[in-house]
């Protein structure tokens, strides 16, 4: 059947999903030479070579070389800072983990004073024997440099595909990163987050309560609040091809709010947020956490600019919810322009509406503005609403369900 065949005539087959390489087969006589057994190895083409990558090794010294190696499926970024008291729950708690792909530990060390460097060596063996490699780096300078800096760092030296952020305080459940990789597939450029366990409990109540129970479309709609970012840090997993575009972060050092800087960055660049609504990381509350060296006015400002980028460039007037101290606050914080499309401030304190009236006293404008007070009855969309979350009883809830409007269409929340 075969006799008008060259002698030595290749057909090449592919199988997908089995070896990753092109087999070779020869047909023709059943005859095979040393030779013709060479060539079958020479011709044999890795169809799925090991992705390599770029990243930075810290030698002796502090220098730094570029070196490519070989990627892993998720790096555990870990920047740590005088944290040895935490370190064993939370390296424990890596080595539990459930996911099946491949996984690093990468650790840059901030000029800790303590011996959190040691304490990570220490679970070296541990976690290698799981299959867990281990980056560990730092510096010894007389001052740490920041979360930011040490985020960069860690990251710089990692090679996962996908980054989870696990601050050396707190503690991820078995499943965290398997949970959040499935996510991070399905939902590419986003910052992917989770539901928290507050310890000590009833630290934070409101807070927490904020974090665990926002709805898909608030996870967006929320981002101007004080709470900060709607997908908190410590439970964000990514990409590093989404870090890479979004990032570095800040690294100004205290008092620089690097993980808020980097969240409205990634929602600039029309980046998702989600949440696995599990439970997957015990997120600790302590007076040495970073966030306390943040200044309330830091944030505010960044607030401020980022709703007058967002939102109210969009609208040509709004009403702003509260006639009191916030409200107040926030009218006075806005530029010139969005000052200006103030139409009304509104509220339900009757004798806030009585003076029917806000002059702005510091306005250097004649004659000095003047904005009217309303019921909120009576004013109309949209709003900007300056009252806490959750502090009313329900009543502010009620009040914005009568008068059947939508978040993040007719009203967002700033405070």
């Amino acid at each position: 059947m075969y006799t008008h065949l060259q002698p030595f005539l290749i057909a090449y087959i592919l199988y997908p999903r089995v070896s990753g390489r092109l087999a070779t087969f020869y047909i023709g006589p059943m005859r095979r030479s040393e030779d013709t057994e060479q060539q079958v190895r020479e011709s044999e083409v890795d169809m799925n070579p090991p992705k390599r990558l770029r990243t930075t090794e810290t030698l002796t010294g502090g220098k730094e070389r570029e070196v490519e190696k070989s990627t892993v499926d998720v790096s555990i970024v870990m920047p740590v800072y005088n944290a040895s008291c935490w370190l064993d729950e939370c390296l424990q708690a890596i080595l539990v983990q459930d996911f099946s792909g491949s996984m690093e530990l990468s650790v840059f060390d901030d000029a800790s004073t303590d011996d959190s460097k040691k304490v990570v060596e220490g679970w070296r063996e541990r976690l290698e024997a799981k299959g867990i490699s281990v980056v560990i780096s730092g510096h010894n300078s007389e001052q740490p440099k920041g979360v930011g800096y040490a985020k960069n760092k860690a990251i710089c030296q990692s090679r996962g595909q996908y980054l989870c952020f696990q601050d050396a305080d707190d503690i991820m459940l078995p499943q965290r990163i398997r949970l959040q990789y499935e996510a991070s597939v399905l939902h590419k450029n986003t910052l992917i987050g989770c539901r928290v366990q507050r310890v000590p409990e009833g630290s934070t109540e409101r807070y927490t309560r904020w974090i665990n129970t926002l709805s898909q479309d608030q996870l967006i709609t929320q981002v101007y609040t004080s709470h900060g970012p709607s997908v908190v840090m410590p439970t964000w997993f990514c990409s590093r091809e989404w870090y890479q575009k979004v990032g570095p972060f800040n690294e100004g050092g205290k008092g620089v709010p690097e993980d808020l800087l980097f969240f409205y960055q990634s929602l600039r660049h029309g980046g998702g947020l989600f949440r696995v609504d599990q439970c997957l990381l015990i997120y600790r509350y302590h007076e040495k956490a970073a966030t306390h060296s943040v200044t309330e006015e830091t944030i505010w400002k960044l607030r401020v600019d980022f709703l007058q980028e967002r939102v109210l460039s969009q609208w040509e007037s709004f009403t702003i919810w509260n006639a009191g101290k916030q409200g107040r606050k926030l009218y006075r914080s806005l530029n010139p322009a969005n000052q200006k499309k103030v139409k009304a401030f509104c509220d339900v304190d009757e004798n806030k509406i009585q003076k029917g009236f806000y002059t702005y006293e510091e306005s250097k404008e004649r004659p000095k503005p003047k904005i009217q007070v309303l019921h909120y009855k009576n004013a109309s969309a949209p709003f900007i609403i300056c009252v806490k979350l959750d502090m009313t009883g329900g009543n502010l809830e009620e009040n914005l369900n009568s008068l059947q409007l939508k978040e993040g269409i007719d009203y967002y929340h700033f405070n």
